[in-house]
């Protein structure tokens, strides 16, 4: 018999998350949907750095990001990638390795024109993870980028979400003496059915 209950009782790990991010969006200070995003270059260098996530879909992670980016680079040559979010408020965190493609169509053009008029010209204005000279030079980007895309501008070709398929979902929370419970859902293919283990603290 099972003994997921509590904040670990369900049949759906993608529920979970969310009912977890839910949580913490009440009672984290900042940036409640921060991932601790991982990839991997093609030397075989690991690579972290945190990005929001946007969504938890029935099936997948999505965030977003500039195409020419080094994380955007590192996930279309490997094409898996790994996060783990974390909230100190609640003493939790979830970790998610799987393949990774784009979203690169209508939900990508939705979120885009959802974001301030200026992080939607940052995004045509940055040469993301690219030498910068100075920040007035990235300055002068950005008024240049005003002035021809307007106050309505497309989301750039090079800027678009990616979308996390995961293999393995883990679920950990703080316990009495580092005795900590972690739950983890593990399948082969995304077309497997979740095998469930609990994980020694």
């Amino acid at each position: 018999m099972s003994d997921r209950t509590g904040i670990f009782a369900g049949d759906d790990p993608f529920a979970i998350a969310r009912s977890w991010l839910a949580e913490a969006e009440a009672s984290e200070p900042n940036d409640p949907n921060a991932i601790a995003l991982s990839t991997v270059d093609a030397q075989g260098m690991p690579n972290a750095r945190m990005v929001l996530l946007k969504d938890i879909e029935d099936a997948a992670f999505v965030f977003y990001t500039n195409y020419t980016s080094a994380k955007a680079q590192e996930i279309e040559h490997g094409g898996k990638a790994a996060f783990v979010m974390h909230w100190k408020s609640l003493r939790r965190q979830i970790r998610v390795r799987g393949t990774v493609t784009r979203e690169d169509g209508p939900q990508a053009d939705a979120y885009y024109a959802s974001r301030s008029l200026k992080s939607r010209l940052g995004a045509w204005a940055s040469q993301q993870s690219q030498p910068l000279a100075s920040r007035a030079a990235l300055m002068a980007e950005v008024a240049k980028v005003t002035a021809s895309h307007g106050p309505m501008p497309a989301r750039p070709p090079f800027w678009g979400g990616f979308r996390i398929a995961p293999v393995e979902i883990e679920f950990w929370a703080d316990g009495a003496f580092r005795l900590h419970d972690r739950f983890c859902w593990r399948r082969e293919k995304i077309s497997d059915p979740w095998s469930i283990k609990r994980l020694n603290p």
